[in-house]
Formats: C-alpha cells, structure tokens, sequence
C-alpha cells in the first residue's frame, strides 16, 4: 500500500488534487512532479526511473513501489527524521535520487520544499530545511555564494550523492556543524545503502551499509550488494572495494575505469584522487589509445595552459598523462556524474583530429 497524501510547502496534495498541482506556478512542480506523483498515486505497482549512464548507456528500469518504501523507511529511520520535518527537492526527478526524496516525503510525513535543479537551489530560501540531498557539484556551488552556504551549513541531514566527492570539498564539509553523509547507491539498489560521515569527529572514508544490507566481495574484488526488502536477487558493482574490521567498506575505482598501459594498469579515480588537491581547473582522467602501449593516460582540463607537468609530477611517471586536451565542459551525465564512456570517444576523437 503506497502513500496517497504529500505536503508540499505546507499544503496536502492527494490523487484528486493532482489539477491543481499542475496549476501550481513554479514550473517543476507543476510538471515533474506532477508527473511522478501521478504515477506513485496509480494502481501499477511499479514506476519507471532512469540510470545516469555514467559509463555507458543510460538505461530504464521498472521499480516496485513497495521497494521504494522499504528504501525511504531504512534513510529515514537511520537518521532519524519525523513528521513534520522539512525536506528539500533540488534534483531532477527523472533519478532515482530525486524521485526517493519524495518517497521519503509520503511515507514519513515531511514537508517537501521544491525548487529548480540548479547549483543556487537554496538561494533566496532564508531558512534551512531539516533533510537536503545535492549531488557534489550543487554543494559546491552553494557554497560559493555566502547566503546559500550559510542554509547549508544550519541544514541538519545533508546527504550527497550522484558521485564522488572530492577531497577539497570534503575538507571544506569536515568543518560543517551539522551531519553531512555521503551517500554510496545506484539505482538498482533504489538510491543508497550506505553512509560515511564527512562532517565533525565521525568523518571517515569508511561507508557504514545499513543494517538490512549484506555485503561481500567477489573473486575480482567487486561490491556484491544482498538487500532482500529494496533488491531482487544479489547486485554486483563494478566498483572494487575493501573492507575493515567493522563491516565497513571503502570504494578503490571501477573495474571498468582501469587503463591498461603496456600491462601496467591504472586506477582512473586513484588517479584522479591524488591530482585533486593540486589541479587548478576541472579535470577527468581518460585512456586513449596507443599503438605501442595499447592504451596511456590522458587528460582532459577545462583550463588552457601550454605546460601541465608541473601539476601531474607527483604521479608515478609512467601514470603521468601522455596526453592534455582543453575542453569547454567535461563530459558528465544528466546527474551530473563524470560521463567516462562520452569522455573515452572525445579523446579518441581529439586523438584523431591531432593527428591530422
């Protein structure tokens, strides 16, 4: 049995009133979320959501509304919200990500405050909500305005998801006074399964899966996800992961995002990590072809400059990137996750027009 009542800032809204939330004046309201709350007050036990595609194609999935309850009730009792708390929705509802915090709203009874996907969602908003949910570049954003960072720094559950956080921005949260998660999900597994604490003492690399979730690793090191009541069956990632003592786990890369130079392979995401603290501009790590070494590193930077070695030299040598080309935008996907599969054919195509 699915929730059939929401609050949207401040109002209820049931099945019949769906004519008028289509009337209402903020345009993502009144079509994306008209949209998805038409299709949760159905009889069809299921709704469509959509994968980011992030190294591949994007790809449609039917999910059981009842495992998406299952999901919300697991967020939202671990950190412990209740009726009447506030909710932000700054994500586009076509994910999972977005399309859970509403699930969350209807099953616990919180307040949902919407606002445009953006990187300024909380801008002009003056009072924190109680449980917000960005993706790394949002936050950001935010927090390059004053007014915005400071909603964000008195919001009480800000969990970040959609990709990887980096160490600067993570450095800039550890100081933050409320709870700040990072979030590690798909959408096979209906948004998270598990949180690491980047705020405050608790800050970890460690994810904490909750406690309806069994873990374990495969032959090739991969994340095998067992989580009866949101899963069908186990789920095997491709990320490559280890755990600690506690039942913690940390993510390595992906075993997809491995560059195979003359048999010397190399994690895409270690070495993005340790270019992080000194890149200058955004960057993506990316294999191209090689007709020696089969593949080698490359980069591609959204910053013009005629010498790079200075900032790649404390890789190992043979990691360095053989390779910079300067891009107005880095590939990334609709969620706003570096889109690996786009960037791999741009530097193939970079490649090809360099050699000319």
């Amino acid at each position: 049995m699915t929730a059939k009542t929401i609050t949207i800032h401040g109002r209820a809204y049931g099945p019949d009133d769906l004519a008028l939330l289509r009337r209402h004046e903020e345009r993502f309201i009144r079509e994306d979320l008209a949209d998805f709350l038409t299709e949760w007050y159905s009889d069809a036990p299921v709704v469509v959501v959509h994968s980011s595609g992030s190294t591949g194609t994007p790809k449609t999935m039917r999910v059981e509304k009842r495992r998406m309850t299952a999901s919300a009730r697991m967020t939202c009792s671990f950190l412990g919200l209740k009726s009447g708390d506030t909710a932000m929705l700054c994500m586009p509802l076509r994910y999972i990500g977005a399309r859970m915090m509403v699930v969350r709203a209807l099953e616990f009874g919180l307040d949902l405050w919407c606002a445009e996907p953006s990187g300024h969602a909380l801008r002009g908003l003056g009072k924190a909500p109680t449980f917000l949910a960005m993706t790394p570049a949002q936050v950001s954003s935010t927090l390059q305005d004053a007014e915005e960072a400071e909603t964000l720094r008195q919001t009480e559950h800000l969990i970040i998801g959609g990709s990887a956080v980096p160490p600067s921005l993570a450095g800039l949260l550890k100081l933050f006074p409320h709870a700040v998660w990072s979030t590690y999900g798909m959408t096979e597994t209906l948004s998270h399964i598990a949180l690491r604490r980047l705020s405050g003492r608790e800050a970890s690399d460690w994810y904490s899966p909750f406690a309806q979730v069994s873990l374990r690793l495969t032959e090739e090191g991969a994340l095998a996800i067992t989580a009866p009541d949101i899963c069908v069956g186990e789920v095997v990632t491709n990320d490559l992961a280890e755990f600690d003592g506690q039942g913690r786990f940390r993510i390595l890369g992906r075993r997809d995002n491995v560059i195979n130079c003359g048999g010397i392979k190399w994690q895409i995401e270690a070495l993005e990590q340790q270019l992080f603290p000194v890149m200058p501009c955004a960057f993506q790590i990316v294999p191209a072809p090689d007709a020696r070494f089969g593949e080698v590193v490359a980069m591609l930077v959204e910053e013009e400059r005629e010498d790079w070695s200075s900032f790649v030299s404390l890789l190992h040598p043979y990691s360095r990137p053989k390779h910079v080309f300067t891009v107005p935008k880095l590939p990334r996907t609709g969620s706003d996750k570096p889109d690996r599969a786009k960037a791999r054919i741009l530097v193939r195509r970079l490649m090809e027009d360099s050699h000319a």
